[in-house]
């Protein structure tokens, strides 16, 4: 089995709006500083390709942190940048629906909750392939996968497990890549 450990990036400008910010690369806030709990350190460090990972893996002491495109955030297509209240209210029912899909959840012109989780599968099994414990920086579209992945949840209704996003979420990958759960919301 081989340990996963999976951080959020660190505190945008659009995310502390609450804007949803999907591959639009917006960079950290200024003055942030981050630290890694005892579990994760040694480990290897990959982190999406986006800046606000780059920056927050730079900030953990890797600034050469491998790239990875798999772990990339959802792209969320038309509604980067809204607010999930207002889409809310400007779609109603329609975005009710939508919600209640769960998996196959899909914002307009992105990528659904299941596609995410088809294009990190490979990389689980990379990671599981190569037995070194790893550190991925990351959005919460891709915890939520893993998260979903481990506990064989359909992303309906109310998630298994509540997360602490500024929190490290670990997971042990079995030869196969698949996800268990280890130990959540790590300080």
């Amino acid at each position: 089995m081989t340990t996963l450990a999976l951080l959020r990036h660190g505190e945008t400008a659009w995310s502390a709006a609450g804007r949803i910010q999907g591959r639009t690369d917006v960079p950290l806030l200024p003055g942030l500083s981050m630290y890694l709990p005892k579990p994760c350190l040694g480990m290897r460090v990959v982190t999406s390709p986006l800046q606000r990972c780059v920056q927050t893996a730079a900030l953990l002491g890797s600034p050469d942190a491998v790239r990875e495109p798999r772990i990339i955030e959802m792209h969320w297509g038309d509604w980067e940048g809204e607010s999930f209240a207002a889409l809310r209210e400007r779609l109603g029912e329609a975005m009710r629906e939508n919600e209640a899909r769960g998996l196959d959840f899909r914002p307009a012109n992105g990528e659904s909750p299941r596609e995410v989780g088809s294009r990190i599968k490979s990389w689980l099994s990379d990671v599981a392939r190569d037995g070194q414990p790893t550190l991925a920086v990351t959005h919460r579209g891709v915890i939520r996968a893993v998260l979903a992945a481990a506990f064989g949840w359909d992303m309906r209704g109310k998630p298994p497990a509540r997360l602490d996003w500024s929190a490290v979420h670990l997971f042990r990958l079995d030869p196969m890549g698949v996800p268990r759960v280890e130990r959540l919301n790590v300080k």
